[in-house]
C-alpha cells in the first residue's frame, strides 16, 4: 500500500480499543453497556458475548486481517459482532443497506469476506447470489436453509477470551463509500487510526457516565465516531434501529441521554416536531453533527431550544483534515464549519494543484492524525486521492470546495463534482440552495446541473414545499432569481414530494441528475 505517514498526535495512542473495552468490562461488569429497543446488556454480558463471537469466527478459520461482513440495522447483535470481529483479529466490514444487490455482490467479492452476518430485512439484497459466493452465511434474526443460525452458533462458542494480540497496524474496519450502483471504494482504517480518534473521549465527556443515543446506521463512519468513544470511555450506548423524530425525543427524555450524534436532516425533523418544547431534554450535554453541512438557521434553532453544547465536525470517512465548530461558543460563525482541529492542517488548491490566495475558493485538502491506510486493494485510487505539499507530505483531497474567512473559519462552497459549469463559469450549487431554502415556503432543496444547448449545463432547482403552500414553482423561481447574480440564475424550478437521501441524510444528487443526462444521451 502507498505509505500515508499521518502526523502523530501530541499524545500518541498506546492502547487499542479492543484492550480498553476488555478492561472496561472487568472494571464494571454490572454497569449497562448497551441498550436497544428495551433490551439492556451489562458490560459483563456484553464482554461474554464478544468473546463468543470472536471464538465463533476463530472456529471457522478466521485469520488475522480477514474481512467479516455485516448487513443489518442497528442492534445489539450488530454491536456484539462489531467488537467480536475485532477481538478475533478480523476486520469489520459493515455493508450499506442503500446499495443495490449488484453493488452488494461486488463489495462482497471485492473484500473477499470470510463470512457474512445478515438481518432478515436485508435478505432481498443478497438472495439472488449469496449461495454462489465462497463465504459462511449466518442469519442474525431469522431461519433460512441457506444460513446458519447466529444465536445458536454463538451459544455453542466458548465464552473464554481468546486473547488474540492486536497491533496498531492491524486492519480495524473496511467501510465502502456510499454508492447505490457500481462498486464503491473500500476505505481501510487500522487500529492506530481509530485509537488516535480516542483523544476526544475525555474532552467530550464520553468517560463520564455518558449515555449516547445513536440513530444513524452502524455501517456509517458518522455513527462509529460516537459509538467507539462511548465504549472506550466505559459508558452506555443506546441504539435506534430506525430513526423517527418523536421516538428519538421520547428516548432522550426517558433515558436521560447525555450525548448524541445526528446528521442535519435529523436535526431539522427533530426541531420540527410540533410539541418539541414539551419534552424534557435537560440531560443532554453534547450534541454532534456531521456528514453534511448543518444550515445556519437550524443551528440557531438548536442553540435556542435544544439544551447542551452543539459541536459540528467537518471531515471525511477517509480521514485527513478535520475542522470543528463549537456552535454555542461561536454564534457569529454558524455559516462555517469551524477551524482545523488541533494537529490538523487544511490547504486549499486550484485545479492545477496550486494553493489559492487567502480568501479564495479552492478544493479542500487535509492532513491529520486520523487518516485511512488507503483504498482497499486500490493503490491507483489512493494515489489519485493524494495531494502533496512542497515538503512531500501527504494530504487527502476532499472533493469539497471552500474558503477561509478573515478569522480562519472554513466556509464550504460545494462538492467539486456538484459544481455546475455553465457557459464557462463556475456555479456553486450550495449558494443557490441557500437562497431557495431562505424561501418560507421551501422545506428542502437541491440544485443540480442539467444539459443546456446554449450553456453546456444549467442549474435546475428541485424543491419540496411546506404543507399548505399556495405558491407554484414559477413563483419560487422568480423569487430566487431576484436574489441571485445574473450568472447564477436558475433555469427552472421543479416541485417534488421529497428528495432522495442516503441513510445518513445526504441528498443523492447523482440519482437526481441521472434522468436528465440519460435523456440527453438518448437525444444525441
Amino acid at each position: 500500500m502507498i505509505p500515508i505517514n499521518p502526523p502523530s498526535p501530541e499524545t500518541p495512542p498506546s492502547e487499542t480499543i479492543v484492550d480498553r473495552v476488555r478492561a472496561n468490562a472487568k472494571a464494571h461488569p454490572e454497569k449497562v453497556a448497551m441498550v436497544c429497543e428495551g433490551v439492556r446488556l451489562t458490560w459483563g454480558e456484553f464482554d461474554a458475548r464478544i468473546n463468543r463471537a470472536a471464538n465463533l469466527l476463530l472456529g471457522i478459520g478466521l485469520q488475522k486481517g480477514d474481512n467479516i461482513a455485516v448487513l443489518s440495522p442497528n442492534s445489539i447483535p450488530f454491536a456484539v459482532l462489531f467488537m467480536g470481529i475485532l477481538r478475533a483479529g478480523g476486520c469489520v466490514t459493515p455493508l450499506s443497506s442503500m446499495a443495490s444487490p449488484e453493488a452488494t455482490r461486488k463489495m462482497l467479492e471485492d473484500c473477499g469476506a470470510k463470512a457474512i452476518f445478515l438481518a432478515e430485512q436485508h435478505l432481498g439484497l443478497v438472495s439472488d447470489f449469496i449461495t454462489e459466493l465462497p463465504l459462511r452465511r449466518y442469519a442474525i434474526d431469522f431461519v433460512h436453509p441457506d444460513f446458519e443460525d447466529f444465536e445458536a452458533a454463538l451459544a455453542d462458542a466458548p465464552e473464554t477470551d481468546p486473547m488474540i494480540p492486536i497491533e496498531m497496524s492491524d486492519a480495524f474496519n473496511l467501510i465502502y463509500s456510499s454508492g447505490t450502483t457500481g462498486t464503491p471504494k473500500g476505505i481501510l482504517h487500522n487500529h492506530w487510526m481509530r485509537a488516535a480518534q480516542m483523544d476526544r473521549v475525555s474532552p467530550n465527556g464520553y468517560d463520564d457516565n455518558a449515555r449516547t443515543l445513536l440513530s444513524t446506521p452502524l455501517y456509517s463512519n458518522t455513527t462509529i465516531v460516537s459509538f467507539l468513544p462511548t465504549l472506550f470511555g466505559g459508558s452506555t450506548v443506546y441504539l435506534m434501529p430506525k430513526f423517527d423524530a418523536r421516538g428519538y425525543l421520547e428516548i432522550v427524555e426517558r433515558e436521560r441521554i447525555t450525548h448524541t450524534m445526528l446528521v442535519p436532516v435529523q436535526y431539522k425533523r427533530i426541531m420540527d416536531v410540533p410539541d418539541f418544547d414539551s419534552f424534557d431534554l435537560s440531560s443532554m450535554r453534547v450534541k454532534f453533527s456531521t456528514s453534511a453541512p448543518l444550515r445556519a438557521d437550524v443551528k440557531r434553532d438548536v442553540l435556542a431550544r435544544f439544551p447542551g453544547k452543539l459541536i459540528e465536525y467537518y471531515g471525511l470517512t477517509e480521514g485527513g483534515g478535520v475542522s470543528v465548530l463549537v456552535a454555542d461558543e461561536n454564534p457569529g460563525k454558524l455559516h462555517t464549519v469551524g477551524k482545523p482541529a488541533p494537529g490538523n492542517e487544511i490547504r486549499l488548491i486550484d485545479a492545477e494543484g496550486n494553493e489559492v490566495p487567502k480568501g479564495a475558493v479552492g478544493e479542500i485538502c487535509g492532513r491529520g492524525p486520523t487518516m485511512m491506510a488507503g483504498y482497499f486493494g486500490r493503490d491507483d485510487l489512493t494515489a489519485e486521492y493524494i495531494w502533496r505539499d512542497a515538503e512531500g507530505r501527504v494530504f487527502f483531497r476532499s472533493g469539497d470546495m471552500g474558503s477561509f474567512d478573515e478569522d480562519g473559519f472554513l466556509v464550504l462552497s460545494d462538492r467539486k463534482k456538484d459544481m455546475i459549469i455553465s457557459g464557462g463559469l463556475n456555479i456553486y450549487a450550495n449558494d443557490l440552495e441557500l437562497v431557495l431554502l431562505d424561501d418560507p415556503d421551501v422545506t428542502d432543496a437541491a440544485v443540480i446541473g442539467v444539459p443546456s444547448e446554449a450553456w453546456g449545463e444549467t442549474p435546475l432547482g428541485l424543491v419540496v414545499l411546506r404543507d399548505g403552500a399556495a405558491r407554484k414553482a414559477e413563483d419560487i423561481l422568480e423569487s430566487a432569481n431576484g436574489k441571485l447574480g445574473k450568472s447564477q440564475r436558475l433555469s427552472s424550478v421543479e416541485v417534488r414530494d421529497h428528495l432522495p437521501r442516503s441513510t445518513i441524510g445526504k441528498i443523492l444528487k447523482k440519482d437526481l441528475r441521472a434522468p436528465y443526462w440519460e435523456k440527453e444521451r438518448e437525444r444525441t
